[in-house]
């Protein structure tokens, strides 16, 4: 029994190495560009509709709060499908891995955006920027498993993010285009990045 428990702890460990070293295909360009649709139509509304974002920071934030789990929903639910179709028997591992790389950031964002609700509410007005930057972060800890190109994405968020803290910097105002025009640059430019690798790949094989 102890050595069928060895054997397949052996089996999971090399498919978990093969998963780290292999190129994840499950991010699909379709998907990325509806987030950065979705991140345009939220800009949009809250333009519309909330005219005084400052002042009511939790209603700008709600907003874009669950534009990002709508968008993580959509960008979910293609990577299964296309895991499975392009990874077969690793897909498992696979998305357990890019979830892995991206997961330290993505969780830093969510406790900062609690902490600064909690302790420092005045300060509120740093977290798009910081939001940007973290993504940026995110990007280039999954480069490695993903087409190079998407450090031009990641270097985008990362610049976006430290302009939008310099631009907030003197009225400390939150606006839904310092929001959402980033977000819906960068998620096209990564759509587009994918794309074009893909069709590589393709070619490849």
């Amino acid at each position: 029994m102890r050595d069928l428990d060895k054997a397949l702890a052996d089996i999971l460990a090399i498919r978990s190495q093969i998963a780290a070293t292999t190129a994840f295909r499950g991010y699909g360009p379709a998907a990325l560009a509806a987030t950065g649709g979705l991140a345009l139509v939220a800009a949009i509304g809250q333009a519309a509709l909330l005219h005084d974002p400052t002042g009511r920071p939790l209603s700008f934030f709600a907003g874009w709060v669950v534009t990002a789990i709508l968008s993580c929903a959509i960008i979910g639910v293609e990577m299964r499908g296309r895991s499975q179709r392009l990874h077969s028997g690793l897909a498992d591992q696979m998305i357990y891995h890019a979830i892995e790389q991206f997961l330290p950031a993505a969780v830093a964002g969510v406790l900062l955006a609690g902490l600064l609700a909690r302790l420092a509410p005045e300060s509120l007005w740093m977290l798009p920027g910081i939001w940007q930057v973290l993504v940026s972060l995110g990007i280039f800890a999954s480069v490695r498993s993903l087409p190079r190109g998407v450090a031009l994405a990641g270097a985008w968020y990362f610049v976006a993010g430290f302009t939008v803290l310099m631009l907030a910097a003197g009225d400390h105002a939150l606006s839904p285009w310092t929001m959402g025009l980033p977000f819906v640059v960068g998620q096209l430019l990564l759509a587009g990045i994918l794309h074009l690798a893909s069709g590589e790949d393709d070619a490849e094989e």
